[in-house]
C-alpha cells in the first residue's frame, strides 16, 4: 500500500472555513503576497531535480559495458545472443562461464548477472551471490577502462579478449526515460504541494513522493541492458530499497491517523509506524540471513493493513466521502500488493522467477506513483491519470498471473504471458466504468437526465421568477443527491469545490439582486463520492441557464410592460377622448349615466395595464369601490370582507384575472340572478388565496348549468393562476362561487 492519502493543512475547523468563500479568497489574496519566494523555490527544486537527472544520465553513459547482448539459457547459462564485435562472431549461442582481467582471477559468471531486481528476490543466499558477481563485474570492467585486458571465457573452452566501449545515451535502452520522468514528476508533485500549502502535516506526502521517486530511479536504473559496472553503486544494496519502501507505509499510516480525521491515537500510532520500520531495517541490516525479503513484505503488509483500519476508524467518526475514496485506494493498493507478494513468494525456485518479479515490482512501483498522483487531484478532472492509475494496477494483476501461471501451473512463458495480458484486458474492459464510478469516486450524470431536470427547472423559473433560488436548490439536490444543503450569506462569482470535495459552493444571487448568497452542498450522492471540477462546472452551466430563464421572463415581461402601456395610452387618449366626448353629447340622462360608468371602467383598466405590479391591499380596496358603484347603480347591497396575513404585489396577469373574475361573477348575479344582496369574501393565508362570491338571486342547481363564454372565462382565468372554482346552491337561495389559488404566493 504505497499511497493511501494526502495530509493536507484543511482539518478540523480550518476544513468548516474551506466552505466559506469569504475565507478562500482571503486566503488567496494573503498567498499572493507570497508567491514570488515560492516560485523561485520551486525552479531552484526543479533545475536542482533536472540536472540530478543528467548527471545520472550522463553517469550511466559513460559506465563501461561489454558490447554484447545476452539471454539466459538452460541451468542458469549465460548465453551470447548477438554482438557487433567481430572476435564474437563465433560464439553466438555459446555460454559464457567467466570473465577475467589481467592480474585478477577469473569471475565466475551465469544468467543471475541478468537479474537487477535484487530487492525482490525472496532467497537470501541468492540475493548475496547476484551481489558478489555483479561487485565482482565491475571491478574487472573498471580495470579494463582503465587499460587492463578483458577476457571473456566462455564454457567450451575458448576464450575471447572483448574490448570495453561507453554506454553512451543510446544504450540507456527506451524504458529508462519513461521512469526517469515519472520520477521527476513525482518528485515536483510533492515539491508543488509542499510549497502550496507549507504546513508540516505535508511533509509526510512529501516523504512519500520522495522515497517513490527514489525508487522508480533505482528500477529506471536496473532496467539498462547489457552486462556494466553502472548499477553496482546501489543495487548491492536491496537495504536501501526496503528502507524507501518501508519508509513509505510508515508515513501513509501516520497521515491516515492525521487527515481528515485526526485520532486521538495519531501520535501513538505514528511514534508506533516509524518505530516498527526502524526495527525492521536494524533487522535486516544486522542478519540479512533472517530473511531480509520477507520481514520487508511482512513489515509492508501489516502496515498497509494498519494504515486501512486507521481510516476505516476516521470514516465511522465522520462519514467523509474523501475518507471513503482513500479507503477504497487503501484496499486496492493492499490487493494488489498482497497478490504480488503471495506470486513472487510461490515462484521463488522457479527459473523465471526474477525476471518476472522484476516486472511485477516494476508495475507495482508505477501503481503506487500513479497513486500518489492522483490522490490530491481527486477532485479535479485528470482523465489520463486515472487511466494511467487503473492500467498500472490492471498491469500489476497481469504480471503477477504471468509469473503464477509459469511457476505453479507449468504454463510455457509464452503462453502464460499471452493468457495473463488477455485476461487483464478482459477484466479493464468488463471493469472499467465501475472502477472509475466507485473506486475513483467519480459518478457520472447522464445526459438526459441533465436535461431532463433543467428543462424542468427553467420552465418553473419563467413561470414563477421567484422560485428561482428554491428551483436551484432543487436541481441541485436531484443532480448530486447531496446529505445537505445550506444557504450561505457569501458571494460566491463562480462555483467550487471545497473541503477537499466534500463540498460544493454554487452561487444562488448577487448582491445587487438583494442580498449575495450561495448554496453549499455537502458530500455528494449520500456521502459515496467526492465532489469534482467536472461537478463545479456542471453547476455553472446548470446555474447560467437558469439564470438565462430568469432573464428571458423579465425580457419577456418589460416587452409587456410596454405594449400594456403603449395600449393604455392608446385608450386613454383616444377611446376615452370619444366617450368623454359622447357622454358630453348624449341625448339621455340615461345613456349620459352609462357612458360616465364605461369610463370609469376604462379608468380602471388603463390604471392596472399602466401599473404592472400593485399590492393586493390596493387591488381590493379598487375593486370593493367598483363593486360597490355597481350594485348601488342596480339597487343592490354589497357586503365585502377582507383578510389578508400579508400584502403581496399582483402581477398584472394576477390583476387581471381577479378583476375579470369579480366582475363576471357579480355580473352574473345581477343580472341573471336578480340578486339583491351579494357578499364577498377575500382571504389570504400561508401563501393561498380564497375568494368567494354568494349572492340571494334566482339561481339554483349549477351543476346542470352549461358553461359560456362567461362562466368558462371565470374558469379558464382561475385555471391560469394555477387554482380551481367550484359552484354550490346557497342556503336559502342563490349561488356561491369559490375561487381557490393554494400557490397565490410564497408563505412567510
Amino acid at each position: 500500500m504505497a499511497a493511501a492519502t494526502l495530509p493536507e493543512a484543511a482539518t478540523g475547523a480550518e476544513a468548516d472555513a474551506a466552505l466559506d468563500p469569504g475565507a478562500l479568497e482571503s486566503a488567496f489574496e494573503s498567498s499572493r503576497e507570497r508567491i514570488g519566494w515560492r516560485r523561485r523555490l520551486l525552479m531552484a527544486a526543479t533545475l536542482v531535480a533536472c540536472v540530478g537527472i543528467f548527471f545520472l544520465a550522463r553517469t550511466l553513459a559513460d559506465a563501461p559495458l561489454i558490447a554484447a547482448t545476452w539471454e539466459a539459457g538452460p541451468d542458469e547459462a549465460l548465453l551470447l545472443r548477438s554482438s557487433p564485435l567481430p572476435s564474437l562472431d563465433v560464439q553466438h549461442g555459446h555460454a559464457l562461464a567467466a570473465i577475467a582481467v589481467d592480474g585478477a582471477p577469473p569471475l565466475a559468471v551465469d544468467a543471475r548477472l541478468l537479474q537487477h531486481a535484487l530487492r525482490w528476490q525472496v532467497d537470501a543466499a541468492a540475493r548475496r551471490a547476484e551481489a558478489q558477481q555483479r561487485r565482482g563485474l565491475a571491478e574487472r570492467l573498471q580495470a579494463a577502462s582503465a587499460g587492463s585486458t578483458l577476457w571473456l571465457n566462455f564454457a567450451d573452452g575458448s576464450r575471447v579478449e572483448a574490448p570495453v566501449q561507453p554506454r553512451g545515451y543510446a544504450g540507456l535502452g527506451w524504458i529508462f526515460w519513461p521512469l526517469s520522468g515519472t520520477a521527476l514528476l513525482l518528485y515536483l508533485f510533492g515539491c508543488v504541494l509542499l510549497l502550496s500549502r507549507p504546513h508540516r502535516r505535508n511533509l509526510l506526502f512529501v516523504t512519500m513522493s520522495l522515497c517513490q521517486s527514489t525508487n522508480l530511479l533505482l528500477i529506471a536504473i536496473e532496467t539498462l541492458p547489457g552486462l556494466t559496472a553502472s548499477t553496482q553503486p546501489l543495487l548491492d544494496e536491496p537495504l536501501l530499497r526496503a528502507a524507501l519502501d518501508l519508509a513509505t507505509v510508515a508515513a501513509i499510516v501516520q497521515a491516515c491517523a492525521l487527515y481528515p480525521v485526526r485520532l486521538a491515537q495519531a501520535r501513538a500510532l505514528g511514534i508506533a509506524a516509524w518505530s516498527t520500520v526502524a526495527v525492521a531495517i536494524g533487522l535486516v541490516a544486522w542478519r540479512p540471513a533472517l530473511g531480509g525479503w520477507w520481514l520487508t513484505q511482512g513489515t509492508m503488509l501489516a502496515l498497509s493493513a494498519t494504515a486501512l483500519a486507521v481510516v476505516q476508524r476516521s470514516y465511522r467518526i465522520e462519514a467523509n466521502p474523501y475518507t471513503l475514496v482513500l479507503r477504497r485506494f487503501g484496499a486496492a493498493a493492499l490487493a494488489t500488493l498482497t497478490l504480488a507478494t503471495a506470486v513472487v513468494a510461490l515462484a521463488a525456485r522457479t527459473p523465471l522467477a526474477a525476471e518476472v518479479a522484476a516486472g511485477a515490482s516494476t508495475a507495482w512501483y508505477l501503481f503506487s506513483a500513479s497513486l500518489l498522483l492522483l490522490i490530491p487531484l481527486l477532485t479535479r478532472s485528470r482523465r489520463l491519470l486515472r487511466e494511467f492509475a487503473l492500467l498500472a494496477g490492471i498491469s500489476t494483476v497481469a504480471t503477477s498471473l504471468d509469473l503464477l501461471f509459469v511457476s505453479v501451473f507449468s504454463f510455457s512463458p509464452s503462453g502464460s504471458l499471452a493468457f495473463a495480458i488477455f485476461l487483464a484486458l478482459g477484466v479493464y474492459a468488463a471493469a472499467r466504468q465501475w472502477a472509475l464510478d466507485h473506486l475513483l469516486g467519480s459518478g457520472i450524470v447522464s445526459t438526459e437526465r441533465i436535461f431532463d431536470q433543467l428543462y424542468r427547472a427553467a420552465r418553473e423559473v419563467q413561470v414563477r421568477p421567484a422560485q428561482y433560488g428554491v428551483q436551484l436548490a432543487q436541481l441541485m439536490r436531484e443532480l448530486f443527491d447531496p446529505i445537505e444543503v445550506q444557504t450561505l450569506a457569501r458571494a460566491a462569482p463562480r462555483s467550487h469545490v471545497a473541503g477537499s470535495g466534500a463540498a460544493l459552493i454554487v452561487p444562488l444571487r448577487d448582491a445587487d439582486e438583494g442580498g449575495a448568497q450561495a448554496l453549499a452542498l455537502r458530500h455528494a450522492r449520500r456521502g459515496q463520492r467526492l465532489f469534482s471540477e467536472d461537478d463545479a462546472r456542471l453547476a455553472d452551466r446548470v446555474v447560467e441557464q437558469l439564470q438565462r430563464a430568469v432573464e428571458y421572463d423579465r425580457a419577456v415581461e418589460r416587452g409587456r410592460s410596454e405594449e400594456r402601456l403603449r395600449i393604455a395610452q392608446d385608450l386613454h387618449d383616444d377611446i376615452g377622448a370619444r366617450l368623454l366626448t359622447l357622454m358630453y353629447q348624449a341625448p339621455t340622462p340615461e345613456m349620459e349615466d352609462y357612458l360616465r360608468h364605461t369610463l370609469l371602467d376604462l379608468k380602471t383598466l388603463t390604471r392596472g395595464l399602466a401599473a404592472p405590479e400593485q399590492p393586493l391591499s390596493h387591488a381590493a380596496a379598487e375593486w370593493k369601490a367598483d363593486l360597490t358603484q355597481r350594485l348601488s347603480a342596480a339597487d343592490a347591497r354589497l357586503d365585502w370582507s377582507s383578510s389578508l396575513e400579508r400584502d403581496p404585489p399582483l402581477t398584472v396577469v394576477q390583476w387581471s384575472a381577479l378583476t375579470r373574475v369579480l366582475r363576471e361573477l357579480v355580473s352574473n348575479a345581477l343580472y341573471h340572478g336578480h340578486a339583491q344582496h351579494v357578499g364577498v369574501t377575500l382571504q389570504l393565508r400561508d401563501g393561498e388565496l380564497r375568494l368567494q362570491v354568494a349572492d340571494d338571486g334566482d339561481g339554483a342547481d349549477p351543476g346542470s348549468w352549461s358553461h359560456g363564454l362567461g362562466l368558462g372565462g371565470v374558469r379558464k382565468r382561475v385555471k391560469l393562476l394555477g387554482g380551481e372554482v367550484e359552484w354550490r346552491d346557497n342556503d336559502p337561495r342563490g349561488i356561491v362561487c369559490t375561487m381557490r389559488v393554494s400557490a397565490f404566493c410564497a408563505p412567510d
